[in-house]
Order: C-alpha cells, then structure tokens, then sequence
C-alpha cells in the first residue's frame, strides 16, 4: 500500500503498526520516588496504583513547558515516556532536586524497543495476539506475553487515535511485531511510517515536544488541561497554572490552520492585517484536507473562521482536532 491516502484510509479503519524509535523512557525508582516525583509534574502521581498511569508535564518554575510526560506506574519503579532525544536533558534537570531524597533516575530507552498499534482495531489486534489477554486502563499498562517475550503494554495515543503502545525487551521488537501483524492480518492492520504518523497527530490537532510544547509555551495555550490535576498539592509552576485558570485567560492559543495554498513550515509567520500575531508550529498535507498545520495566534483571534495571512497567503483558523 504505497499512497498516503490508502495508508491513512485503511490505518483509521484498521490499524497502523508504528515503530516508535524516537520515543524513549526515563525509570525513577526509590523508596520515596511517589513523593518526590508528584512534586515535580502536574499530575496526581501519588495517587497512581500499580498498572495505573497518567499523562504530566514537568515545569518551569515560570509555568512553562520543559517536558510532556507519558507516566507508568510500576510494581516498584514509575516510567516516564518522552522522546528519546530529550532523556538526558530532563534527567539533568530532575537530578537537580534531588538533594536527601531516596530516588534514582535511570534512562532505559536502550534497553527497550517500541511499537504503536493505532486505529480503530488496535484493541482487536491485541486481544487476537495475546489469546484474549485483559487490556490496560486508560493511560495504564499490563504485562502480557507475544511472542514467547513478556511485552509491557501502555493504553495512550501519539496520534489522538485509539491506540497502545508495546515495549519490548531490546531485540526482540521484530518477533513481537510479526506477532502482531500475523494476528492482525485479517484485520486490516498495514505498516505505517512516519509521513502518517505526522499526518494523524496534526488532523487529530495533538499537541506535541519539539513542535507546539517547549519551554515557551503555557500549559493552557496549548489547551492540554487532561495533564493537569486541579486538585493535588504543590508541584514546580504550580502557583502560574493556578492563577492563569482562575484568571481564565490566556494571550495565545494553539488553532487549527487551513493554508490557501502553500503548506507553510514551522516558524513560519502568521499576521493579521499587517501585524503578527503567531507562527506556525506544525504543518502536512493531508490528502483529505489539503495543506494544514497548527500554531499558536492571539487568543483573541483563536476563533473557527478568522482570516490571517501565512507566508504571504491566505490561512484560516480550524478548530482543533480537524478530524474526530
């Protein structure tokens, strides 16, 4: 199946099996790692059983993004999904508060390798591989065995499509994959790849590192309020989130964008009538939809149907997600 247009048909339909080689995991581990680690994200980490999981973000003391976390609750250990890229990076930063507490950080992105199954059937794709076994909770895991291996399976989404994501003991991905391909034939499963991994994230308006999150970006400019608790204790940018919600405003907002014509790269800017207002952070050509992208505009111009200007061009603000 060679075209994007079948690839996304029949990955909404069925499923697509994605290897995630860019995703990585950071391990906190320690007798007081629940303590220690729900001071630190956005999210109710001490309240996170075994199995249980969550999506978190890691702040600034100003509020503002350094890291969206996809968080595992293990038997004696919590597993952060980040990019693999920025492992390092967010392990120098947590190492920094670490000053008399029992916690140790571990990256083990090389010791484990990655797979999605996203689509409408990846749930069925599953059952049919691992003879029935019982799924994970939302943003949790189970251990389950493919393959003759004992494969950790997550219940999230990259692409804002239903989703599960598999880790695998490092060399034993390919064995585990042609499990699910085998179960997942009749299916509809097909292989996907990165053009339409990134076509799905932005039609399904997912916010994502690199792109629309970085450390200048507030979490309710980007509208991702599921990684927030509104009810948990201190955490680092606390004190910013809480105010910007009970001010309930924000200067900027994350929209959907509708290029007239050229597909406008990330940075680009956006302007309305003569003054910038935002840029662009995301763009594809999607083969449904034609050229779109996301970015960030004046909250005030944040509304389905405003006029701007995109690289000399017309676009037009989408409300997000462009597909459901």
């Amino acid at each position: 199946m060679s075209g994007l247009a079948d690839r996304l048909t029949a990955i909404r339909a069925g499923s697509g099996l994605f290897r995630q080689e860019t995703r990585g995991v950071l391990e906190v581990s320690g007798s007081e790692r629940s303590r220690w680690l729900d001071g630190m994200v956005s999210h109710d980490v001490a309240a996170l059983g075994p199995g249980a999981g969550c999506r978190a973000l890691l702040l600034t003391r100003q509020g503002r993004i350094t890291a969206d976390l996809r968080i595992l609750c293990l038997d004696e250990v919590f597993w952060l999904g980040l990019p693999r890229a920025a492992v390092e990076g967010v392990r120098s930063v947590l190492d920094g508060f670490i000053i008399a507490d029992d916690v140790t950080l571990e990256n083990r992105s090389a010791e484990l390798e990655r797979w999605s199954l996203d689509g409408a059937k990846a749930e069925q794709i599953f059952a049919a591989t691992t003879g029935g076994s019982s799924l994970p909770a939302t943003g949790g895991s189970v251990v389950v065995r493919i393959a003759e291996q004992e494969v950790r399976v997550a219940s999230y989404s990259l692409t804002g499509l239903p989703a599960l994501q598999f880790f695998a003991p490092l060399g034993t991905g390919d064995e585990v994959a042609e499990a699910l391909r085998a179960a997942g034939e009749s299916l509809g499963l097909v292989d996907g790849d990165t053009e339409a991994h990134e076509c799905l994230r932005v039609e399904m308006g997912q916010a994502a590192m690199g792109t629309e999150l970085d450390d200048s970006v507030l979490p309710a400019e980007a509208r991702i309020d599921e990684a927030i608790s509104e009810t948990k204790g201190c955490y680092t940018g606390q004190e910013v989130v809480a105010r910007m919600r009970s001010r309930g405003r924000t200067s900027h907002l994350l929209v959907g964008l509708q290029f007239a014509a050229e597909l406008q790269e990330r940075g680009s800017e956006l302007a309305h009538e003569g003054q910038r207002i935002g840029e662009v952070t995301s763009s594809v050509r999607s083969p449904s939809l034609g050229a779109i992208g996301m970015g960030y505009v004046k909250a005030e111009l944040a509304v389905a149907g405003t006029q701007l200007q995109a690289g000399g061009f017309g676009a037009q603000v989408v409300a997000l997600p462009f597909l459901s």
